[in-house]
């Protein structure tokens, strides 16, 4: 699986992992040592739980599309601003708008190291 070389190619990235259904390849897009929230509310930190919460994602039916709304990066860290969807058949199994912050590696490659899935939705209270 391919990893993304800039901030800007972390959604593609994401959405090709997601669609492979295998924990381990969308693993490789994320720094497990990071956090997720796979739900609204819901803060998943550590490895294994990390990768249930992935495990959980990669379980929705459908193919996973993510249009970057913006990307600015300084330095070795970026901030992302996703709109993405499963769909299924013609039929959204889910869909939201999110907010990663991303990290670039000791090797170049970027992983996001706090993936907000629903973080950029209108009417989320933090």
């Amino acid at each position: 699986m391919k990893s993304a070389k800039t901030p800007h190619e972390v959604h593609a990235v994401l959405a090709a992992a997601f669609n492979t259904k295998d924990v381990n390849v969308v693993m490789n897009v994320y720094d497990a040592n990071g956090i997720i929230f796979p739900e609204p509310g819901k803060e998943i930190s550590g490895r294994a739980q990390f990768a249930e919460a992935v495990k959980s994602i990669c379980a929705v039916p459908g193919v996973m599309e993510i249009k970057t709304v913006y990307c600015l990066q300084s330095g070795d860290v970026a901030v992302g601003r996703s709109e993405w969807s499963v769909t299924d058949n013609g039929k959204t199994q889910v869909a939201a708008k999110g907010i990663e912050l991303m990290k670039q590696q000791p090797d170049g490659s970027w992983k996001i190291i706090i993936d907000h899935a629903f973080g950029a939705e209108a009417n989320l209270i933090a």
